[in-house]
């Protein structure tokens, strides 16, 4: 392994600020000539696909491909990539079951559809649900942010300020353009933010391939005899993560939640102006995200290489320690602008479509649904309050010895079942009415409470031990399959306790 070469210096400096400044001006721009909440969170349905596919693909990229993803392969292999062929097997499926649905009324969250089939309170029960989850998960995403400036702010700030304040500045460049842009400006800011990060991480597999004696055919070569290009991992128990049996059923289960009942994603496919459009979009997107993550998992077998399999204290450090100590001038500036380019993608995101649905979903059916210039400012002062409830979350985190990308999808895993089979429930079931669909999402998520803490409660509560103890291993691509299978179960249950309803005339 080489000397480091460079800290984070005064061009460093800035080509990130030229970024920031660059980036929010546009977002900024963008924004102008708004008139009401359907231009402030769908964009009247005028985007063009090729651009909601990349902004799908930023969003769900955020800063934890680019840090936590490498780490994957540095300590294991290629067997993630099972993981996003299930993806790309899950994205068909909405494309061609629960998307159509979106397309036929005029709808703007992903939860518009249960009221039409259930009612209001299904509907309102399913968007809060969706808001927890964001919130805890991106309030994780915003965290894994920190990790990399913090390293550059350290010789700068005390170490307890160093976090802190990456995570305050990146959220309020961010707020900016998201509270005067609205989804165009998300939209359109992270079509450039994609094209930044693919290019500082290309440019890292250059550095990296300079950096190792024999560049990349030595790295290749003795990745090869360590068996860390395994691709497939044909093993069956529901204890590994990374199998082929995971990541096709658990990986397209997965899909389906966070791309069909997902607010952040669906509102995404709104913007969109046909359903073809929204269908080429979301498939293509599929395809994008399995080279995206062959790339990150290649800047990871290359750091193996580099580092001479060195221990790092935490998974998630061991790209940002190469990107200060291994990146020339200017080139650090690049990629940690391109860790910020994920993340400012992924949390414009959350604040729109936490925004959206909390207007659509809980204030207008109390309140009555806003017109014109009253609707946009509510947009803008919700996206507001959602800002300090992620920034909160975020300094309220501590790092663990888990990859940071783990834990965002296990909480992500806590709630989709139950949301997936909400949705389920009401396009293969008739029988099923709204008491059905609350129960069943209820029990849903109440089980995958139980799976996903089932260590912890055994350690916390010892005589649980033994009742947990089926439960306790699984990995967690399995819990989206799992909480939709139980909320269906149970919804179908529940609706044999009454009479059919009767068909609309």
């Amino acid at each position: 392994m080489p000397e480091p070469t460079s800290a984070f210096t005064l061009l460093d400096w800035g080509v990130l600020a030229l970024y920031l400044v660059l980036t929010t001006y546009i977002g900024v721009r963008l924004g102008r000539g708004q008139k009401d909440a359907k231009d402030y969170f769908v964009a009247g349905g005028e985007i063009p696909w090729w651009a909601v596919l990349f902004s799908i693909v930023a969003t769900e990229t955020s800063a934890l491909t680019f840090i936590s993803i490498p780490g994957l392969a540095y300590l294991g292999d290629f067997t993630f990539l099972q993981i996003a062929a299930g993806y790309l097997i899950g994205r068909v499926v909405v494309a061609y079951t629960l998307l159509p649905r979106y397309f036929e009324g005029e709808l703007v969250t992903a939860y518009s559809l249960l009221e039409q089939r259930f009612g209001l309170a299904t509907r309102r029960f399913a968007s809060v649900t969706f808001m927890v989850t964001r919130a805890f998960g991106d309030s994780v995403r915003l965290f894994a942010t920190s990790i990399p400036v913090a390293l550059i702010l350290a010789g700068v700030l005390p170490p307890d300020w160093t976090g802190p304040a990456s995570i305050l500045v990146l959220s309020v460049f961010t707020l900016y353009y998201t509270y005067h842009g609205g989804i165009r400006a998300v939209v359109w800011t992270d079509v450039i933010q994609t094209g930044v990060y693919l290019v500082g991480g290309i440019g890292a597999l250059f550095l990296i391939g300079g950096g190792v004696d024999g560049g990349w055919g030595r790295i290749v070569g003795d990745a090869d005899v360590a068996g860390k290009l395994r691709l497939f991992d044909f093993s069956l128990g529901f204890d590994r993560p990374h199998t082929l049996v995971a990541g096709l059923i658990g990986g397209a289960f997965l899909a389906m939640a966070s791309h069909g009942a997902d607010q952040i994603i669906v509102q995404r496919l709104l913007t969109a102006s046909t359903l073809r459009d929204a269908r080429r979009a979301l498939i293509g997107s599929g395809v994008a995200v399995i080279l995206q993550f062959a790339l990150f998992l290649t800047i990871g077998l290359g750091l193996w290489a580099y580092y001479e399999a060195r221990v790092f204290p935490a998974p998630d450090r061991i790209f940002p320690t190469f990107i200060i100590e291994g990146m020339p001038a200017g080139m650090t500036g690049l990629v940690i602008a391109a860790i910020l380019a994920a993340a400012m993608s992924t949390v414009s995101g959350s604040l729109n479509a936490l925004a959206a649905a909390t207007l659509h979903d809980l204030y207008a059916p109390l309140r009555g649904m806003p017109k014109g210039a009253e609707s946009l400012r509510l947009s803008r002062v919700f996206t507001l309050l959602w800002a300090v409830v992620l920034v909160g979350g975020a300094l309220l985190y501590r790092a663990e010895g888990t990859p940071v990308v783990v834990i965002a999808l296990s909480i992500a895993s806590f709630t989709y079942g139950g949301l997936l089979g909400g949705f389920f429930l009401a396009m293969l079931w008739p029988r099923a009415i709204q008491r059905d669909a609350i129960l069943g999402m209820g029990v849903g998520i109440f089980t995958m409470s139980i799976v996903v803490f089932a260590a912890r409660l055994s350690t916390a509560i010892p005589a649980l031990a033994s009742t947990l103890a089926p439960v306790t291993g699984i990995a967690w691509p399995w819990f989206v399959l799992i909480g939709t299978s139980v909320t269906l179960a149970a919804g179908i249950l529940s609706s044999l306790t009454h009479a059919a309803p009767h068909a609309a005339p």
